[in-house]
């Protein structure tokens, strides 16, 4: 058993690099962490005892989940090497980033729908499961339906507006990724370990696909803006690029860094130990 153990450790170690260098806006080296620490989770998940079909479910969530983060970090390090778009006029400039804008959100689409893909493998891996009863089960299921519901509300702001099938168009895969990771939080209560890990993991993994889903949304708004307008009121460039900020800690980064990799790595060790306590009794 040292070797599972071993593994686990070393995710959770690489997990916090890639927390920290989030923290410290070194995307490049957090994408690199997480990616180390989402294949040491998959190495863990394999060596580790349990119903077959639980762990190979997992594991291909899992994996499917470093699969966007190895692509997310090869993306980064083209777009690192990328000279920009030209400045020679406002008119080209603001086709050439509406195009750079639009070729972003499709990647980031890709990347949901990979992301969608690997909850839902974790998903059937919680469903196989036994149902054992437990206490918590009805608790689980009113808190999905209850961040189902704020997640609509938040995501409300977004369709004001808009042509709402080209909106729909673009987030489904999100969409689908938070959907799915709300209705494995409502099967978990029935299914979870002792430690409660199993339900943690899957708020804190709806929470990261729900956020995720957002800025997918909010993104395709502010670029629907620039690219259409005669239809909506123009902002300038400047402005439709410049939300954020480059001070140092980047802490909301590092949240949701640490919110993602927690959520998946509690989910997947909590699903272990929920099937070998089944296994158990």
């Amino acid at each position: 058993m040292r070797l599972p153990y071993g593994l686990l450790a070393a995710s959770v170690a690489a997990g916090l690099l890639s927390v920290a260098a989030a923290l410290l806006a070194m995307r490049a080296a957090a994408l690199q962490s997480g990616l180390v620490m989402l294949l040491a989770l998959v190495g863990h998940v394999l060596a580790s005892r349990g119903v077959r079909r639980v762990r190979w479910a997992v594991a291909a969530g899992v994996g499917l989940l470093a699969v966007v983060t190895a692509t997310r970090l090869f993306w980064y390090q083209e777009q690192a090497d990328d000279t920009g778009w030209p400045t020679t006029g406002q008119g080209v400039a603001e086709a050439a980033l509406a195009a750079h804008w639009r070729a972003q959100i499709d990647r980031e689409r890709l990347a949901a729908l990979g992301v969608a893909l690997g909850v839902l493998c974790l998903t059937v891996g919680v469903a196989a499961l036994p149902s054992r009863g437990r206490r918590g089960g009805a608790a689980t299921a009113v808190l999905a339906v209850l961040l189902l519901a704020g997640f609509g509300v938040r995501m409300a702001p977004e369709f004001g507006g808009r042509p709402l099938p080209d909106l729909l168009g673009t987030v489904w895969p999100a969409l689908l990724a938070a959907v799915v990771a709300v209705g494995a939080l409502a099967l978990s209560g029935w299914r979870a370990d002792r430690r409660r890990l199993l339900p943690v993991g899957l708020v804190l993994l709806s929470l990261a696909t729900a956020h995720a889903s957002s800025d997918l949304a909010a993104s395709w708004a502010g670029w629907w803006i620039v690219a259409n307008p005669a239809e909506a009121t123009f902002l300038q460039v400047g402005v439709a690029v410049s939300a954020g900020t480059y001070d140092l800690p980047r802490v909301s980064e590092a949240v949701e860094v640490a919110v993602a990799l927690a959520g998946t790595g509690l989910v997947a060790v909590g699903a272990l130990r929920s099937s070998g306590e089944a296994c158990a009794s």
